[in-house]
Order: C-alpha cells, then structure tokens, then sequence
C-alpha cells in the first residue's frame, strides 16, 4: 500500500517534469485513478513543498487549480551542473594554466565578500558568526555553530554544496576560510576537518582576533 502511494506520487512528479503543467483532471486521466486520489497525493507533494498550484481564470466556467514542480521538486532529477563546472575548469586550465583558475576562485571569494559585507558591519563577534551560519544555511551548508567556554567557536559544515569541485581544486577550500577570515574580522580561522579531504564534515575552529587587511 504504502509502495504503490510513493509509486503514484513518483509518477505524479515524473509527469510533471515532462509535461510541465497539469490540472488534477488531467492527472487523473493518465494515471487511471480518481480525482480525490490525485488530490490526496498531491497534498502531500504541496506539505513537502515539491509542487506548487496557480489558479488560473477561464474565458468560461470556474476558474482551474494547475500544478507545477517547484525548483525543490526539480531537484529531485538528476543534475550534472557539477560535472559541467568541473569540466569547464579543467578546460580553463588547460588553456589558461592553473594560475587562472586560481584567480576565478579568488574572483568569487570577492563578490561574495562585497555581497555580505555590510551585513557584518557593526556587528559584534558573536553576531557575526550568528550572521556566517546563517548565510551558509541559506546556500545549503546545514550549518552547526558551537561555543567553547574559552570563546572559541567550532563552524561544522554538514553539507558542501562544492564539495566536489573542491576535491580537484583546494583553493576553492582557502578561498573560503579567506572569506571567513575577512568577514568575521579575525586571522584564527584554522580547518579541522574537510569533506573536499574525505571528512565527514567541513569544521572550523574560529577565534576572535583584530584582523588587518
């Protein structure tokens, strides 16, 4: 029973992802089964938040519910935009040399800079790490923040959404505790523990610490 639910609402997904938007009537027709079980199933796909539905208003008669995947849904397909990235890297230095890709990361460790730095303006240390783990959460690092009574503060990054590029390119990793280092306003960002290495998690041991760019 429990099988043939996730079965349907695998189908349900898969539908949607070829055929881009379908109402319950629609749905229901393919799959060979009753408007109210479409409608059970994708309740569950709407809490899950994998699709989402727009009314949209006919020339005639009531206006109709149509569903859509949401970019969480998408996701749940296949993706190569890591394998890609690396590719055009590899090619990069290939052509350009290694010295290059260097810079593209030093170059991406800058804009992220200027992008957040006025968020870290004024705060003090404590603020400023609770501002870092939020800012990795929002880009899917599923970060831990802990204090050691001596003020020392462990980062533990669960999840590293490059880490396979940072397994051919280590400087991605410096470029990142460089970032760190600039925005918390300290030099006592030292790595414990990477993924890009074979860790279970990326861990940063921060310290406060008057930092002089």
């Amino acid at each position: 029973m429990n099988h043939k639910s996730s079965s349907t609402k695998h189908e349900i997904l898969k539908m949607l992802k070829l055929q881009k938007r379908l109402t319950v009537s629609e749905m229901a027709k393919q799959l060979g089964i009753t408007e109210m079980a479409v409608r059970r199933h994708l309740s569950t796909l709407e809490r899950d938040q994998l699709v989402y539905t727009t009314l949209v208003r006919q020339a005639m008669g009531r206006p109709m519910n149509v569903y859509e995947l949401s970019e969480k849904g998408e996701e749940l397909f296949p993706q190569n935009y890591k394998q890609i990235a690396l590719d055009f890297l590899k090619d990069i230095e290939s052509v350009a040399g290694q010295d290059v890709v260097e810079k593209l990361f030093q170059n991406r460790k800058e804009r992220i800079k200027q992008m957040y730095e006025e968020q870290f303006a004024n705060k003090s240390f404590d603020e400023k790490m609770i501002e870092l783990a939020r800012i990795q959460n929002k880009h899917g690092y599923m970060t831990e923040l802990r204090k050691d009574e001596d003020g020392t503060y462990h980062f533990i990054e669960h999840h590293c959404p490059i880490a396979e590029v940072a397994k051919e390119y280590q400087t991605a990793c410096d470029c990142e505790r460089q970032l760190f280092q600039q925005l918390l306003g300290t030099l006592k960002v030292t790595s414990q523990a990477c993924m890009a290495k074979g860790d279970d998690v990326c861990h940063y041991e921060i310290k406060k610490h008057d930092y002089v760019e």
